[in-house]
């Protein structure tokens, strides 16, 4: 029943008097004297506060006079007669939440009756029970009600005073907003804003389709709409970044340490004194939010793993207006895809702005000096897809292409990815790239991927369902394989088309998927030598293998049409199958009909994957035995997964030259690094090997073994690729230093296998706090249960933060009855979770919270127990919570900004408060009036900004150390800090100070 139906069966001027009795008038006035707090709508109805004169019971009278003048009259009831008591028990339950709310009339009147009616359906509980008639019959009632009670609210005597007063502080903070959008966007002709909806048209149906490998059955399409197959997948902090300087700080109270790396805003959030090991945030969490976290990411990721799904969701996204919360800070971002394997085909020079559209082949043409404004106003989105894809040799160069963008372009986000191994750790971090890994698929995310292409292949797929999620959970070797979109796309596929029955490892995964692709594929379509050609398996891919053996050999994955074509064209006289076809045609039949090859542009050719690319040309150097080749580029990355398939196609003895050649190479190697990659890929090349003497593994895990135990993050985690295998080689931790136990902690934890918990398990009682947390930060890597019970519940808690990102690892802090002293929580908690741990969080000393939403702060401890807090996301209900918080001694606010005068006064109330992270806009926005006395350490990522440093005069007269965190191009002016009597240190990380010299010569300037 809608709401306008509803009022046909309810007098406005019967039911206002009932409606009326929920609510109460104030007195005249804009309300601004009186109160120190705004007035809430808890003050303005009659069941709560103050001014209450309904009980409940009172209340659920009103809601059945409601209930039943509504039904009353001709025409079919809106819901079933026997439900009747429990709809009108509902809506007085939802009228109850009114006095929950926490807004006042004027906001309530903005947001509208609708989405009033939501916000009460949301604060009241969910109806139990009831049916479909009668849950749309409470949906419109309670917006009816809500148009009345807005109503209302507008003819208070108060209303409109206050809604003048909120109008002139809301026009106030909106001009000095445009003020800034005029300084940094330059006028524009009309032509651009047309042109950019053209090109956002575009962009969203080029990269709005995806191709779920394998879903090419009988009646089936190529590819599907993005928002349908997408996964989003989980981003985990990897490297944080450049080294800082030794001794800046001393040792960190609240460490944070990831993956072998500490996050300094966890040390800066500690105070005077902590030492950093590495710069750079590092948050887990949805992939597609990364960048409302930082705005400059290089995104790592195997093969499959989903780098260029990501882009392409990122840059639909963008192209939409209608863009969730999660997602809004794309809202008004113009995207621009960039695959670098498009980019340098032959090497060529990396475009310009003015090029990005030409160069991968866009057919739009913008306006003059288009791309150039947009970048300049800070609008961008720059998604650089592919470092691995091009030649190493050619990746200086495209770092200094990016460093040459970022010198130009203030403001804009970038997301740059590439294979794991592709480049080092701080390939891009002294540019202020913060350094993710794109997580293999949880077991969660398999089955979602399982049941979403099962929906999308049709119901002849549905019987193959449930047998294949079975199959995941209970068979390891292909629970080991299903870790990436594109090899669980493979085993679906396979799965479907072979009736239930999996080929066994990788080598014969690709070989079916190949049999699938190239024999299978028209035949069940019906679609008979479309082309006139009708070739084998055999074949086919003796043909295709030539172009990816050039593409390989040449370090590239795309190639020029022609070229491609002249390559098959070469081959066919010698392929008896295809010798009496025109070349021509077979080039075209195989271009078209293989499933293997595509045309990214009229132009060019490559792989629908690149991972069939490797397997390909992994073959045609077997059958050519070009085992030099092979050798020669054992310490490549692009050739990682050449060497390892090269090793399934081999048969043994082709297996052990591979092996001896691989140890000779080694042994030849110019440095360390070098030759733990080469021992590392002849390691997991085992696993590949269909035969393989015990006595050449032997000698392999032996080398390997010589670089053990690994030196820092990076070695660690290439030590751990080498599989379940390594864990015999990593010795205890007896007689180990801490440096050398978390680097085999971190490799442990980076093997995500059942096989790696009784090995970290021996470390569980290691003092040193750098592995505990490692061993903490395992946690989300393998099944939350027995790894809480082996390890999380033996960890020392003293300094650890116990990281939790999931309801299940709430559930286990809880079932095992731990309290933590140091609590972070991160985006993966739902409300249900964080509910959970509302006893262990009134009790925590030390809480860094992120994504603080709703659900998180609603549980905020209410003592003085808590010491320090860090927040990412403004909360709901601004900062006004921290006035409960009466113990607290360090603040961090991370990518958020003090909003209001009420925040403001929140933060003047702690008086303990010694030391402060912010941004630096928060600070220059402060009012003058502002003084916190107590602040001595100050931490600041900043802009550059003028007034910055006159404004951190102004508030913070105490201060002994000032921290300030930006880019090289960023110049600050010290001498406003002369005026601080108690100021000892300056340190400038990213950016230039000027005017020290009007500072005291005992203050200590870095930089």
């Amino acid at each position: 029943m809608e709401p306008a139906l509803i009022g046909t069966r309810l007098a406005s001027a019967a039911i206002g008097p009932i409606l009326r009795k929920l609510l109460v008038s104030d007195g005249p006035g804009a309300g601004l004297t009186g109160r120190s707090e705004k007035v809430r709508l808890s003050s303005l109805v009659s069941f709560r506060g103050e001014k209450r004169t309904l009980t409940e019971k009172d209340v659920r009278k009103l809601a059945g006079t409601l209930v039943g003048r509504s039904v009353d009259g001709a025409g079919e009831p809106p819901f079933p007669a026997d439900e009747a008591e429990a709809v009108t028990d509902t809506l007085a339950t939802t009228l109850l939440a009114l006095g929950d709310l926490d807004m006042d009339d004027v906001q309530a009147v903005r947001l509208g009756h609708t989405a009033l009616a939501r916000r009460l359906r949301t604060a009241a509980p969910a109806p139990d029970g009831l049916s479909t008639d009668s849950v749309r019959y409470l949906e419109s009632m309670t917006e009816w009600a809500c148009l009345h009670i807005l109503d209302f609210f507008t003819q208070r005597s108060t209303f409109v005073a206050r809604s003048l007063v909120e109008q002139t502080r809301g026009q106030s903070e909106l001009i000095a907003k445009l003020d800034e959008v005029i300084r940094r966007v330059p006028r524009a002709d009309g032509r651009d804003a047309e042109f950019e909806r053209r090109y956002l048209a575009h962009l969203a149906k080029k990269h709005g389709r995806l191709t779920i490998y394998g879903v090419d059955l009988r009646d089936a399409p190529e590819k599907w709409p993005l928002d349908v197959a997408y996964l989003s997948l989980e981003a985990t902090g990897g490297p944080g970044g450049a080294q800082g300087p030794e001794g800046a700080w001393s040792a960190p109270s609240w460490t944070g340490i990831r993956d072998g790396e500490v996050d300094p805003a966890a040390a800066m959030a500690a105070g005077a004194g902590a030492t950093i090991v590495s710069w750079g945030f590092q948050p887990a969490g949805r992939a597609d939010r990364i960048l409302a976290h930082h705005d400059k990411v290089l995104l790592r990721g195997a093969a499959g793993s989903g780098k260029t799904t990501l882009i392409q969701w990122l840059a639909v996204s963008a192209a939409h207006e209608d863009l969730a919360d999660d997602m809004a800070y794309l809202r008004g971002r113009i995207p621009f895809v960039l695959p670098l394997r498009a980019l340098t085909r032959h090497g060529e020079r990396l475009p310009a702005p003015d090029r990005f559209l030409t160069a991968v082949g866009c057919p739009l043409s913008p306006p003059d000096g288009w791309a150039d404004r947009v970048l300049a106003a800070g609008r961008g989105l720059v998604l650089v897809d592919g470092i691995d894809e091009i030649p190493e040799a050619e990746r200086g160069r495209a770092r200094r292409w990016l460093r040459d963008l970022l010198d130009a372009y203030d403001g804009n986000r970038w997301l740059v990815t590439s294979r794991p191994t592709a480049v080092s750790d701080d390939w891009l971090a002294t540019d202020g790239f913060a350094e993710l890994t794109l997580a293999p698929m949880s077991s969660t995310e398999v089955a979602t991927f399982v049941r979403r292409w099962h929906r999308a292949a049709g119901p002849s797929a549905a019987p193959y369902e449930q047998p294949l999620l079975d199959a995941l959970r209970t068979t390891a070797d292909v629970a080991q394989l299903a870790t990436s979109p594109l090899m669980c796309g493979l085993i679906c596929a396979l799965h479907h088309g072979r009736r239930g029955f999996l080929p066994r490892g990788r080598k014969a995964l690709y070989d079916a998927a190949l049999a699938m692709l190239l024999s299978r594929r028209d035949r069940e379509r019906d679609m008979v030598t479309p082309y006139g050609i009708e070739l084998g398996e055999s074949p086919q891919i003796q043909l295709i293998q030539r172009i990816a053996y050039w593409l390989t050999l040449n370090g590239r994955t795309t190639m020029d049409r022609s070229h491609a074509e002249s390559v098959v064209r070469e081959a066919v006289p010698a392929i008896t199958e295809a010798s009496g076809y025109d070349p021509g045609a077979v080039f075209t039949h195989l271009l078209h009909r293989s499933g293997l090859l595509r045309e990214p542009t009229a132009d060019t050719v490559d792989f629908v994957h690149r991972t069939f690319q490797d397997y390909l040309a992994a073959k045609a150097l077997v059958d050519r035995w070009d085992i030099g080749v092979l050798v020669l580029h054992a310490a490549d990355d692009q050739w990682e997964d050449v060497i390892r398939m090269a090793v399934g196609h081999a048969r043994p003895r082709e297996c052990a030259e591979i092996f001896d050649e691989l140890l000779k190479a080694a042994d030849a190697a110019p440095d360390r690094r070098t030759r733990l990659r080469v021992l590392v890929v002849a390691a997991t090349a085992l696993d590949h090997a269909t035969e393989v003497a015990p006595e050449i593994r032997e000698r392999i895990l032996a080398r390997t073994a010589e670089v053990i135990p690994p030196r820092g993050a990076e070695e660690a985690r290439e030590l751990a690729s080498v599989g379940r295998t390594v864990l015999d080689l990593l010795p205890g931790p007896e007689g180990l230093d801490d440096e050398a136990a978390l680097s085999l902690t971190t490799t442990a934890t980076h093997i995500t296998d059942d096989a790696a918990l009784p090995y970290l398990a021996r470390f569980a009682g290691h003092p040193a706090l750098s592995v505990r947390s490692q061993l903490m930060w395992g946690w989300s890597r393998f099944d939350p249960t027995r790894y809480a019970e082996e390890i999380i519940a033996r960890l020392d808690p003293a300094g650890l933060d116990f990281t939790l990102g999931s309801d299940e690892q709430a559930g286990e802090i809880v079932r095992l009855g731990m309290r933590p002293a140091r609590l972070d929580l991160r985006a993966g908690l739902t409300p249900d979770g964080v509910a959970l741990l509302r006893e262990a969080i009134d009790g925590a000393k030390h809480l860094r919270v992120r994504g603080a939403e709703a659900g998180f702060l609603d549980i905020c401890p209410t003592g003085n127990e808590l010491r320090s807090l860090s927040l990412r996301g403004y909360p709901e209900g601004g900062l006004a919570f921290l006035r409960r918080l009466t113990g607290l001694t360090s603040l961090s606010l991370h990518s958020l900004r003090a909003r209001s005068e009420e925040d403001w006064d929140a933060l003047a109330t702690l008086g303990g408060l010694f030391d402060l992270l912010a941004d630096a806009e928060t600070v220059r926005s402060a009012p003058a009036s502002l003084r916190l006395p107590s602040v001595k350490v100050l931490a600041l990522t900043h802009d550059g900004g003028p007034g910055l440093l006159d404004a951190v005069a102004r508030a913070f007269p105490g201060l002994r150390r000032l921290t300030l965190f930006g880019t090289s191009t960023v110049v600050h002016d010290v001498a406003p800090l002369a005026s601080l009597p108690q100021l000892q240190s300056v340190f400038a990380h990213g950016a230039r100070v000027t005017g020290t010299e009007a500072l005291a010569p005992t203050v200590e300037i870095r930089t």
